[in-house]
């Protein structure tokens, strides 16, 4: 499935150096005209990370995810406007925690294009939480005024649903929750997850994905591009010791 969107108008990037903070919200140029924002949410009393992408393009600003809540979007929004002068055209959720979709209501309400799969949609809609404007049934391309992406799922692993982004032009991995951080010495929230086939999507990821010169992860830092080898690791101790505790 292939979907491009035209829309006549130009956004005019403003540099940014280092990190634009406010109050709950940092934003960080990775390279180009790509930026992560990341927001906060107390976790064991302390604020825990949240990465999304945004990407600013001549025809507007595409989100890749969406903040936790809804009074962490507004904020990020006015910071778009401010820093590149223009707006958020669309977005595309990753998969159905609301650490991902908890903003699509309220980015449709301000007239963003929301996007999911149809699985996220499905699995939103049976727990209540908030649901995209738009479907798409499998991996798909996405061309943006000057740009190009595609979404792709492996298969299971952080959920049954969860995707990835592929920014193949500029070797950008958004890997989302699917993708642990180098950061990270555990495998985070896994009530979802499906340690079984979770590392056949890695490797399905790393076949897919050759050479990629960034990789974000959903959560902590993003300085190593090697967070796929690091999931491996990670789901390796984990289902080792699973195995030791069910003899």
């Amino acid at each position: 499935m292939k979907i491009i969107i035209t829309l006549i108008g130009l956004c005019v990037a403003f540099s940014v150096a280092g990190q634009a903070k406010t109050g709950r919200l940092e934003v960080t140029q990775l390279t180009g005209d790509y930026y992560i924002y990341t927001t906060y949410r107390p976790l064991n009393g302390t604020p825990f990370p949240a990465n999304g992408l945004y990407l600013v393009t001549e025809a507007g600003v595409v989100m890749i995810d969406t903040p936790w809540d809804t009074t962490q979007i507004q904020p990020l929004l006015e910071l778009i406007k401010v820093k590149h002068n223009c707006n958020v055209l669309m977005c595309i959720a990753t998969h159905s925690h609301d650490d991902r979709t908890g903003g699509l209501e309220y980015l449709r309400k301000k007239g963003v294009r929301t996007y999911t799969s149809s699985l996220t949609n499905e699995i939103s809609k049976a727990k209540g939480n908030k649901l995209a404007e738009f479907l798409f049934d499998k991996d798909t391309v996405f061309t943006i005024a000057n740009y190009s992406f595609q979404t792709y799922y492996g298969g299971p692993g952080h959920t049954k649903d969860n995707i990835v982004i592929w920014f193949e032009e500029d070797r950008i991995l958004y890997g989302g929750c699917l993708v642990k951080s180098t950061d990270a010495t555990d495998l985070g929230y896994l009530t979802d997850a499906d340690l079984k086939a979770w590392p056949t999507t890695i490797r399905k990821i790393k076949q897919k994905v050759l050479r990629p010169s960034y990789i974000i992860p959903g959560h902590q830092g993003w300085g190593s591009n090697a967070a796929l080898d690091h999931t491996l690791r990670l789901l390796d101790d984990k289902n080792k010791i699973s195995a030791v505790e069910k003899r």
